[in-house]
């Protein structure tokens, strides 16, 4: 498959987003795929941010394994990504301030420096950020792209600025573009450009569009990221799709508000991450308990506590499974996906009302807020709506309207507020069919066995309907990956590559957490081979929750919770040394010690100086092996002195300066 992946660091404040998006959209609009991801940080000025944008002429899962163009805004950039271009790539950069030092470079990588100051003077004065603007025009003449389709996109993008900001954007693109192809040669990608336009979103907005197209007409939020994406499109859609939209004190107000419009009637929604669903599981409980329908969407980031906001993380599954006390019926999704995150939040609708519960969707930072292109059908408006069963008038002559009847599928009529001769009471105590509590002087032990049961009866009937796990690729492959949520995509390609390395592997990708597919898992995995979870947490959570609901337990596991995101070859790496039979380490890599010591220089030596060298020492004097890592100018070059790392541990051991 033809493809590349351009990377574009900076720090914040230097126009990524911008720069991104309008290669992705230039990219989409020729008919390439893409797949974005942008690892930034929580801050609005300064910092590291690095973002990827891959582009194939079919399908892609990932932001990959490969760096092919860099294009670094600032030193910091220049150091930490040249060193990863891979031969027959290139380096872009601004030559007016940043320096770019051959031995970064791996063979056959071009360099190709670009006199911002002088290309830019001809369209007067301009602002810093618009170097950009020059790398992403000489970047569309080395990758083959098609200039007047990035010229549209930049129109696109600022016309409402005006005139003159659109010709000034497309003028310096297109002063990048010439100087490009005066000095340099391409880097040969010859694209067959199928021009078929598909959208380019994330999985945020994916749930966005997917609420609305389903009927949400209640939207409640409180800014977390990564959910807050969610809300910044719901507020501004709001008032087109007919959502109300909450922008809420807290979490606690966020979920009960939420289900206040659901009990009322509306499809409601709420979102928020970690540590705003933590608030809101009491209430959750309570729409379990009453009964209510309502929709919450978890999206996970690194934690505990604030943790790390701005990054990615699978590790709130125990949380999510174990929201609110006592027993009673909910379900819980992990969208695998960007397109699979509109598919289920239409789902997620549909049961919350047929079966009278909270529905939960599990999502992460990786799924809600890398963007894709997506099939032009993925998002469509003719989605099935199922309300369930509405009560809209009574008259019967047996007694009472009875809002828990105990019915033999567990679903009770259920009647909106204000329906003619439905009155009721909609306890949090837990209740008779009539909703009159036996939580006190009318308790029943007979009573609440069989409400119970009538609750917990709707699991059976939603379970049936939810679609069982399938085993994907050779059912004999010697190695089974079991993945959930959104790691599905770099699985996919993962094992791809391991049978391009001579390695017959399947996948079984899980999406419905609960109620569990425990019949159907079982079966299959009694057939597999060898089996290995891979997931973004520390503890293995899902492999726990696979061995309580079937009593398998997998044989190996692959586990990240660095807060980035599995790329392919970190699984291929560990599943070749588990077939072997290698030992697999924690150890410090030495790309890490580097990533360490530019930690240590950016918070202790004022972002002044860069790791050169580095070398390892066995023990001596230390507990452990350590990696020696030469610190030497930004400027200069010369030596500022040696930073000595523990291989193990990763503690900081020394930091030796040179003498003046």
């Amino acid at each position: 498959m033809r493809e590349i992946t351009i990377g574009i660091g900076g720090a914040a404040g230097d126009g990524l987003d911008k720069s991104g998006d309008t290669l992705a959209k230039t990219a989409a609009r020729l008919g390439l795929y893409v797949y974005a991801y942008n690892s930034y940080q929580s801050v609005i000025r300064g910092g590291h941010i690095w973002l990827r944008v891959r582009l194939g002429e079919e399908k892609v899962q990932s932001h990959g394994d490969r760096l092919n163009v860099l294009i670094a805004l600032n030193q910091d950039s220049v150091e930490r990504h040249a060193p990863e271009v891979a031969p027959g790539g290139a380096v872009l950069y601004n030559s007016d301030k940043l320096k770019l030092d051959g031995s970064l470079l791996k063979d056959n990588v071009l360099s190709v420096p670009l006199p911002v100051g002088s290309l830019t003077k001809p369209s007067g004065k301009v602002q810093p950020v618009m170097q950009n603007t020059v790398a992403l025009g000489a970047l569309v003449f080395l990758a083959g792209l098609d200039f007047d389709t990035a010229a549209n996109v930049l129109n696109d993008t600022f016309t409402h600025k005006g005139q003159a900001v659109v010709e000034q954007n497309v003028k310096i693109a297109r002063a990048g573009y010439d100087y490009a192809h005066d000095n340099f040669v391409p880097l040969g990608y010859e694209w067959s450009f199928s021009r078929i336009r598909r959208p380019f979103v994330t999985g945020n907005e994916a749930f966005a569009l997917g609420a609305v197209v389903a009927g949400c007409r209640f939207y409640s939020a409180y800014p977390m990221t990564p959910a807050s994406s969610i809300l910044h499109w719901m507020a501004s859609h709001a008032e087109k799709c007919g959502v109300v939209v909450k922008q809420c004190e807290d979490e606690l107000a966020v979920v009960n508000l939420a289900i206040g419009a659901g009990h009322a009637g509306a499809r409601a929604m709420c979102g928020t991450s970690g540590g705003g669903f933590a608030l809101m599981t009491e209430a959750i409980g309570q729409a379990g308990m009453i009964e209510t329908p309502v929709v919450i969407i978890e999206v996970q980031r690194g934690g505990p506590s604030t943790g790390v906001p701005t990054k990615t993380e699978q590790a709130d599954l125990n949380q999510v499974f174990g929201a609110s006390q006592g027993d009673y019926p909910r379900c819980i999704i992990a969208p695998t996906s960007t397109t699979d995150c509109f598919d289920s939040v239409v789902e997620a609708f549909n049961l919350a009302e047929k079966y009278q519960l909270p529905v939960t969707i599990i999502s992460d930072l990786l799924v809600s807020e890398h963007p894709e292109t997506v099939e032009p059908d993925a998002l469509h408006q003719d989605v099935p709506i199922d309300r369930g069963q509405l009560v809209t008038s009574f008259n019967e002559p047996n007694g009472p309207y009875k809002r828990y009847a105990f019915t033999r599928s567990g679903i009770s009529p259920r009647a909106l507020p204000g329906t003619e001769g439905t009155l009721y009471v909609s306890a949090t105590d837990d209740h008779d069919e009539g909703g009159i509590l036996i939580s006190d002087v009318f308790t029943s032990p007979a009573v609440r066995r069989k409400v119970q049961e009538k609750r917990m009866r709707k699991l059976d009937a939603l379970l049936a309907e939810l679609t069982p796990p399938i085993l994907q690729g050779p059912a004999d492959a010697d190695v089974t990956l079991i993945g959930w949520g959104s790691t599905q995509g770099v699985i996919e390609e993962a094992v791809a590559q391991l049978a391009q390395s001579g390695i017959n592997a399947n996948h079984l990708q899980f999406k419905y957490v609960y109620p569990f597919h425990s019949a159907e898992a079982s079966a299959i995995l009694r057939g597999c081979k060898k089996t290995i979870c891979v997931e973004g947490n520390y503890s293995g959570q899902f492999a726990r929750h696979l061995r309580a609901e079937t009593g398998f337990t997998v044989d190996e596991h692959i586990r990240k919770y660095d807060c980035e995101p599995f790329e392919p070859h970190h699984i291929v790496e560990q599943v070749k040394a588990i077939l072997e039979g290698r030992s697999r380490s924690n150890d410090l890599t030495v790309d890490e010690a580097r990533e360490m010591a530019y930690h240590y220089i950016r918070t202790r030596l004022g972002d002044k100086a860069r790791p050169a060298a580095i070398a390892r020492h066995e023990p001596n004097g230390a507990d452990e092996a350590t990696w020696n890592i030469e610190i030497v100018s930004r400027e200069t070059l010369e030596k500022r002195g040696e930073l000595s790392i523990g291989v193990e541990t990763g503690t900081t051991y020394w930091w030796h300066p040179v003498s003046a």
